[in-house]
């Protein structure tokens, strides 16, 4: 047997019912609970009588209900525990977008490890643009259009303003170890739990990645001024020091950068270096700036909420317990395959490396860094966010 995916769940099915039904299974304590639609808007509120054959039995102010267990989540203390039954076929849907690379080796590789360690009994279904668009990955979770899905926070800030904390310009991050360690440590904050909760999701994992730079066409700038005339496409930290070098920024999709790029609509893009190989800048790109490392993208693996909190017990853990291996997985191949392959791409392309000097990036660092953050905070507390609290948190990391 399959389990159906969130995106099948029937609708509400609830009737007045005989009293016949209440014999059929085991009886619960009668206390209130709340039915909420799964994906939908619909709850329901009353007495739990019954569950059985995978349906909930409650008085409500109309009588009793029969409402299937597969369409509506149980809240309440007196709640059963839903577990698949031995045997059980359970498959996620998982969006994606572009095409497997060092992006997504954390998702194929927790894929391969839930696959082994539930014996095909549980199953990551990776669909690379097939689902949705990028950026509406998140909208999809709170839909329940499927269970698993991989977002940028920048794409859209105002969905996940926790998040958007790892994305400030000039933190200092060095290393894809340390922006796990911060990621995982924002993610972990209560703040960013009830943020989050407003997608019915759960973040999972970090896609870490090193600091963006720039890759451009046509003739190298030679000077500041030069970025004046430039559209470029930047996001996440690297929107602002974009901006700071007087250029304009614009946010894309990663997999409609490639079209922008050689349509003339941008003049260069800001990516981290897997990311300018796979959707191929690199090979339209003539100069690249080696150092202006200005921050990057911070983008999760989240889960629905509801989804994760019904698989079986050994699925769960099957799911859970393949994260840090999943992660360090990824990591080492960024650093020994992705890094590997990166300076001899450049040079094989004859692309022109632009350092820009100490004196230059400090004052960028100084105009950006500072204020930037200074706004962040202001912004999102007046949103009730604890912004200072988790600047505060990931600064503290940083310099300790």
């Amino acid at each position: 047997m399959k389990i159906p995916s969130t995106r099948s769940w029937a609708k509400l099915r609830a009737g007045l019912l005989a009293s016949s039904f209440f014999c059929l299974a085991t009886s619960v304590a009668a206390q209130e609970v709340t039915l909420r639609e799964i994906g939908g808007t619909n709850s329901v509120s009353g007495e739990l009588l019954e569950f059985t054959n995978d349906t909930y039995v409650i008085q409500s102010s109309l009588g009793p209900l029969r409402i299937q267990a597969s369409s509506y989540e149980c809240v309440g203390i007196v709640c059963p525990v839903l577990e698949a039954s031995a045997g059980t076929v359970v498959e996620w849907d998982v969006s994606l977008w572009g095409s497997r690379r060092a992006f997504t080796e954390h998702v194929e590789r927790i894929a391969e490890l839930v696959d082994e360690k539930t014996d095909g009994n549980f199953t990551l279904n990776l669909s690379y643009g097939g689902l949705a668009p990028s950026r509406e990955n998140l909208d999809g979770i709170a839909a329940g259009t499927f269970e698993m899905a991989q977002f940028c926070a920048g794409y859209h800030p105002e969905k996940n303003p926790s998040i958007t904390v790892l994305e400030l310009p000039f933190l200092g991050v060095t290393s894809l170890e340390q922006e796990v360690d911060l990621s995982l440590a924002v993610y972990k904050h209560p703040a960013t739990v009830e943020d989050m909760a407003r997608w019915n999701a759960t973040l999972l994992m970090p896609s870490p990645q090193p600091q963006n730079n720039i890759i451009g066409v046509g003739l190298p700038p030679t000077s500041l001024a030069a970025f004046a005339d430039m559209t470029i496409r930047a996001s996440g930290g690297a929107r602002k020091a974009i901006e700071a070098l007087g250029a304009t920024s614009i946010t894309i999709p990663a997999p409609d950068v490639k079209d922008a790029l050689s349509a003339g609509e941008v003049n260069a893009v800001a990516f981290a270096p897997h990311a300018h190989m796979a959707f191929e800048t690199i090979d339209s790109g003539s100069w690249w700036t080696t150092n202006l490392n200005p921050g990057t993208s911070n983008c999760p693996v989240v889960v629905n909420t509801t989804a994760l909190q019904r698989l079986a017990a050994p699925n769960r853990v099957a799911l859970l317990s393949s994260v840090d291996e999943a992660i360090q997985h990824y990591v080492d191949n960024y650093n020994d395959v992705t890094m590997a392959a990166w300076a001899p791409a450049l040079s094989d392309r004859d692309i022109v490396e632009i350092t820009i000097n100490d004196e230059i990036l400090t004052a960028i660092n100084d105009e950006v860094a500072g204020p930037v953050a200074a706004d962040w905070i202001a912004e999102n507390s007046a949103k009730g966010l604890p912004a200072q609290e988790l600047y505060d948190l990931v600064i503290n990391m940083i310099e300790n």
